[in-house]
């Protein structure tokens, strides 16, 4: 019989034959599992080297008492579920973690509540886990003293979904991470980045939430990125943005709305991006690009109410804008068929000004912006003359 079989069941609680979650461990063997009944239990340094499951009945709490890291992971097939674990220790050198996973794979953590943390979740060189239905609420103020919600390090087939990250560094990390799913998630009110992800491939983004951090989500040298129907919204600074993308190929953004921010999307030496059924509502800038970007498509998108729909730092465009709606745009439609007779150009010449001369904003709303816009509409200098959209939509784009 293999171990899975003949597993058993060892509960904690302050009146059991097991008061303490490290005896449990202790005595466990692989596959058993733990339950560990509601209390506030102070241990920290708990060490998962076995196969097993823990289950929290009643939300008990594990009390770091900021002595340290408090929940390693170095076996494969651990569960850790239902807990409540707070209290991490604060480190400039070791990066302590209320859970962290170390080279295992097949791991799930979920229905936990991380409190008064530096970082929450921390994954390294590990695979095939699932990150699910998590509460990670920090107490960050400042970047240079505070860790992030959920970490994922030289990790790959990691599922991250259905969780709550406020108040940390950033709200969910990756780096050097491949083929992973982030999906559902709601990361606000964080210091720095509501998502933050750097050489990783392949991954997908899918109807999360990212509101009211301080720079935004950052998209940086990584390829293959699928981000679908995410919500981009109150990111409002001026370093800030709803998405920041750098050194991004081969992507697919469909489906976001991005909305009140600063910036929408802010574009950097990303190319053969598709950009497709999003919308962008009521931003400062809705797309700024600032140069080496190529070969993209703008397809379908609604552009509504922005201060500026298109900001470019260069007068040669080698990307497709076609079949868009622009509020701003005051063509017609003589047969009726829901396309303008008259191609858009959405980049104006304020713009162009407002990049190399940020004070000119104060100007934005007057009659002479208008003038010079009209100016560079009928004669191109500054702006790119091929930029245009020669089928914009009459109405907005339904998908």
């Amino acid at each position: 019989m293999t171990g899975a079989t003949t597993a058993q069941t060892l509960e904690v609680c302050k009146t059991c034959a097991i008061t303490s979650v490290q005896a449990a461990i202790t005595q466990a063997k692989a596959f058993d599992t733990i339950v560990v009944k509601k209390g506030t239990y102070k241990e920290h340094n708990l060490n998962f080297d076995k196969p097993l499951t823990i289950i929290g009945k009643d939300q008990p709490v594990i009390d770091g008492e900021l002595k340290g890291e408090i929940i390693t992971i170095t076996s494969d097939n651990v569960t850790i579920d239902g807990l409540m674990i707070k209290n991490v220790g604060t480190s400039y050198t070791a990066d302590y973690a209320a859970i962290r996973v170390k080279r295992s794979k097949n791991f799930t953590i979920q229905n936990v509540v991380l409190e008064k943390l530096f970082f929450g979740i921390y994954i390294e060189r590990s695979s095939d886990g699932k990150i699910l239905n998590n509460k990670i609420i920090g107490d960050a103020v400042e970047e240079y003293n505070s860790g992030n919600g959920i970490q994922l390090w030289y990790s790959k087939n990691v599922q991250i979904e259905n969780n709550i990250v406020q108040h940390v560094r950033d709200g969910i990390y990756l780096e050097f991470s491949d083929f992973c799913t982030i999906k559902n998630n709601l990361s606000s009110l964080n210091v720095r980045y509501g998502l933050h992800f750097m050489f990783s491939n392949d991954d997908v983004y899918e109807g999360n939430e990212f509101s009211n951090n301080g720079a935004g989500v950052a998209v940086m040298f990584s390829k293959r990125i699928k981000m679908y129907n995410n919500l981009f919204k109150d990111n409002w600074g001026t370093a800030s943005y709803g998405m920041l993308l750098k050194e991004i190929n081969d992507a697919e953004i469909i489906g976001n709305t991005f909305h009140d921010n600063t910036i929408g999307i802010n574009i950097e030496g990303s190319n053969r991006i598709i950009y497709k059924h999003n919308n962008f509502r009521n931003n400062g800038w809705a797309i700024k690009v600032r140069g080496a970007c190529y070969t993209n498509t703008f397809t379908e998108n609604n552009f509504l109410y922005n201060s500026f729909d298109i900001a470019y730092n260069s007068n040669v465009n080698d990307n497709t804008f076609d079949r868009n709606y622009w509020s701003s745009y005051t063509g017609y439609d003589l047969n009726k068929n829901g396309i303008g007779d008259i191609p858009y150009r959405p980049v104006k010449l304020f713009s162009y000004i407002v990049n190399r001369t940020p004070e000119t904003i104060i100007l934005l709303r007057s009659m002479f912006i208008d003038i010079i816009d009209f100016s560079e509409k009928v004669s191109p200098v500054f702006t790119p003359d091929d930029l245009l959209d020669n089928n914009p939509l009459m109405k907005k784009a339904t998908w």
